[in-house]
This record gives structure tokens, C-alpha cells and sequence, in this order.
């Protein structure tokens, strides 16, 4: 779907029918305002619908790509219409948690359809008292464990999803998993 011309469109709120009474009759009149109508019952049509153009659901096609840059979402253009879709809607989440390891990995099982644990050092902590032990030394490299999901893990996929939202402070490497990881014991 467009907002291209519609042939044989009709107007949900003719001219003519508008007109003052002297006018209702006179031919010229209504010819003009039947053009006048032509014209203008695409963009009324949009304005009566505008609500829709919005919703990243029913918006058409050719719109979702206008309403992501709206949003910040980075699209693939190669992508299905449908995860362009989820996407969108999902777009506020995914800004949220961007940055985090919780926002990589749901961003993988969205677009890649695969599953993540990023490996990025040893937490944070928080006390009352001044002078608490750090929870562990500083690293500036993180490691993204991928294994299968609803589909066969494409590398370069991953890795292109990775270079995008992983911090410039720090490096990212990816490691393929068959399935996933053996819980550690302790």
C-alpha cells in the first residue's frame, strides 16, 4: 500500500453537497467541485486513517521505513517485513536497554533468532559504607556466547549485530556455541 492516487476514489465529504442552495443546481458548480474532490479524497482518506500510519502493525509498508527513522531504529533493509515490524513496536525497549547485556542479547534472539549470554566481568556492588571492596578487576573486553535458536547462527549477522551497540570503551568477540553452554557449578 502507497499514498499514491486511488483510482475512483470518492470523497467521504463532497463539495457540492456543500455548497449553498443557488449553487446545488448549477452544473458548472458541481463539475468543479467533483474535480476538487478527486483531488482531495486521497489526503482525506490519510487524515481519516492518520491513526493507522502510526501503528507499526497496520502501517503501510513503505511507511515503517520513514516511521523507524522517526524512532531511531536501525532497519536492515534485507530484513522480512515482519521483524521490521516488531522491530518498530519494540523500538522504545530496545533503546532502553541498549548498552546493556540484557539489551544485546534480546536484540540476537530478535533479529539473528538466536541465543546470547555475554561474559563482560565481574558486576557491580553497592554498600552502605564508604571503602567496600570492588567486586573484581576492570575488563575491557566482552565475550558474546551465541548458539542456536529458531535458526542456524550466521556469523557475520551476529558479529555486525554485535559491532553495532557494543560500547567504543569496550572490545566484543563472538564465540559459536552448538547448544548452550553447561552450567557452571560452584
Amino acid at each position: 500500500m502507497s499514498r499514491r492516487e486511488v483510482p475512483d476514489l470518492t470523497s467521504r465529504y463532497p463539495l457540492g453537497d456543500l455548497l449553498p442552495g443557488m449553487y446545488a443546481g448549477d452544473d458548472f458548480a458541481q463539475r468543479l467541485t467533483s474535480g476538487l474532490d478527486a483531488v482531495l479524497a486521497p489526503i482525506l482518506s490519510t487524515l481519516d486513517n492518520i491513526a493507522h500510519y502510526f501503528d507499526p502493525r497496520v502501517a503501510p509498508e513503505d511507511f515503517t521505513s520513514w516511521l523507524a527513522k522517526w524512532v531511531a531504529a536501525d532497519l536492515d533493509p534485507p530484513w522480512p517485513p515482519a521483524l521490521r515490524r516488531v522491530l518498530l513496536l519494540r523500538a522504545v525497549e530496545l533503546h532502553r536497554w541498549r548498552g546493556t547485556a540484557r539489551g544485546l542479547v534480546d536484540l540476537l534472539r530478535l533479529c539473528a533468532g538466536v541465543h546470547a549470554r555475554v561474559l563482560d566481568g565481574p558486576g557491580a556492588t553497592w554498600s552502605t559504607r564508604p571503602g567496600n571492596a570492588l567486586p573484581g578487576a576492570a575488563t575491557a573486553h566482552a565475550v558474546i556466547q551465541v548458539w542456536p535458536g529458531r535458526s542456524q547462527v550466521d556469523r557475520q549477522q551476529v558479529v555486525t549485530l554485535v559491532n553495532s551497540v557494543c560500547p567504543v570503551h569496550l572490545g566484543c568477540s563472538v564465540e559459536v556455541l552448538p547448544g548452550p553452554p553447561q552450567q557452571e557449578r560452584g
